[in-house]
């Protein structure tokens, strides 16, 4: 689209994506607070920790994720039925609060377990809302590369948080009457309150929107046989959620979500404790190397989005063109088994992180990019009065996915880090001999997890494929 036609049809649409980009960033800001405390949770209590296990550890992280998957379930439905306006800024609204009460948990793993779960309802309901209102707002030829860009926001908070979280939780606030990891908490949960007032200001739905235009209007509704279906998402309606199970593109959905998802939450919340393991990494020192994770995530989610245009633009039809990208996509994270050997510092010495880096970043690249394609097969096929109801149900096996990886690398770890202190203790090592055997176990529980995370995309493509070999919409709800 050139330059003369952007103008002639307007750009409003584009502002949308913006406030869901700045929606997600604080979202994942939010969400990555508890991975970048784990290494100072860890700690015991005497050398200012809380003295948690790998299986504390999880236990926080899947609870979390399980009440943001049944609830991701749940929110699809509300959003679908009161609309993203008021959906989206009552989901940012609980998880800011909750977020911001993580800093009065105390030292229980129990405790801040059931305050993350409460505060992953509120979270829940961020890409129901925004994946809705993606389709309501661009027709399908730009919803990927629009929901690359908001989906980037991921990226680009679990960035800041990187850099944000080690120097708020490392330092001394108010003479050491507040710890610094609570104010971690109650600085990000905080920041939520300022998007409210732009999206207030800025956001309508299509239809109500006055600062569009009618040629704009006219191009984001240019799919659609009549122009006022973009009415749908004021007009209250009604699915029934179990007619959305009989679809077989439900199902396909579902498998993607349960069988990524969680590799994304692997990253999100126990890279630091990789990081530290393999490498002896921590606080500031891990700022850096994640940061640039996160910002390679970016590139993948933007260009990934845009990546199946590249096939609509030579006449492929929409859904062959998205699951030709998702294909090309999945073989990337295969280079995930790489990492622990590239990571060897015996073998590449002082390299061995930033090759180990590299392959991590191909592998989170990737993710975002099949992330942003898969949601936007939902709003290929559905009618978009039920897209908000399909994706939370995706949303709900990708939790699911999600708690089964965690509790996974959770017991994984714990069971090879017994094996390394048993190790130890049999030989008469104490020290830094200990620890570096105790670490070479641990090593090899994360060779595991990243064996695991290599193929799930390839596997997740496959049974897609078979579900839905060819594109059919959906067009009897």
């Amino acid at each position: 689209m050139d330059k003369s036609t952007v103008e002639k049809i307007g750009s409003y649409r584009w502002t949308i994506v913006g406030l869901l980009f700045f929606a997600t960033t604080i979202n994942y800001m939010d969400r990555q607070v508890i991975g970048y405390l784990k290494p100072l949770f860890s700690r015991s209590l005497a050398e200012g920790g809380l003295g948690w296990t790998n299986t504390d550890f999880a236990l926080v992280t899947s609870l979390f994720t399980g009440f943001y998957a049944i609830m991701t379930f749940f929110a699809g439905f509300v959003i679908d039925k009161i609309g993203t306006k008021l959906g989206l800024a009552l989901s940012l609204i609980i998880w800011s609060v909750f977020g911001i009460l993580n800093a009065f948990a105390g030292s229980m793993a129990m405790v801040h377990a059931a305050v993350r779960s409460l505060f992953g309802i509120g979270e829940a309901g961020n890409f129901p809302a925004s994946i809705k209102t993606v389709a309501n707002w661009f027709p399908k030829k730009e919803r990927a590369l629009a929901t690359g860009i908001f989906n980037s926001g991921a990226n680009v908070g679990a960035m800041i948080a990187s850099l944000a979280v080690p120097a708020i939780a490392y330092s001394v606030w108010f003479g050491g009457a507040i710890q610094g990891w609570q104010m971690a908490f109650i600085i990000t949960g905080a920041i939520g309150f300022i998007w409210l007032i732009f999206w207030f200001w800025l956001y309508e739905s299509p239809a109500k929107q006055k600062r569009l235009s009618k040629a704009e209007f006219e191009y984001i509704n240019s799919d659609d046989v009549a122009v006022s279906a973009t009415l749908e998402e004021e007009v209250p309606t009604k699915v029934p959620w179990y007619r959305l199970f009989s679809y077989k593109q439900t199902w396909a959905f579902v498998i993607g979500k349960f069988m990524t998802d969680g590799i994304w939450w692997f990253l999100l919340f126990w890279l630091p404790d990789f990081m530290k393991q393999q490498f002896n990494m921590e606080g500031h020192a891990i700022m850096i190397p994640l940061f640039i994770v996160y910002a390679v995530a970016i590139v993948g989610s933007v260009s990934g989005g845009g990546f199946p245009m590249l096939f609509m633009n030579k006449g492929m039809e929409a859904y062959k063109a998205r699951m030709t990208a998702m294909l090309i996509i999945a073989i990337l994270p295969v280079l995930l088994i790489l990492t622990p050997y590239l990571g060897n510092v015996q073998h590449f010495g002082e390299n061995a992180y930033i090759l180990a880096l590299i392959v991590i970043c191909i592998g989170a690249g990737a993710h975002q990019a099949w992330s942003a394609n898969l949601f936007t097969t939902v709003s290929d096929m559905f009618p978009k009065k039920s897209v908000g109801s399909v994706t939370g149900i995706g949303g709900l096996a990708g939790g699911i996915g999600g708690v089964l990886v965690q509790q996974f690398a959770g017991h994984l770890t714990d069971h090879f880090k017994g094996v390394g202190e048993a190790a130890a203790a049999a030989q008469n090592l104490v020290g830094d001999a200990a620890q570096a055997v105790v670490q070479g176990e641990v090593q090899t529980a994360y060779a595991i997890m990243f064996a695991l995370c290599g193929f799930a995309y390839l596997i997740a493509w496959v049974f897609m494929k078979i579900l839905v070999p060819k594109f059919k919409l959906i067009t009897d709800l």
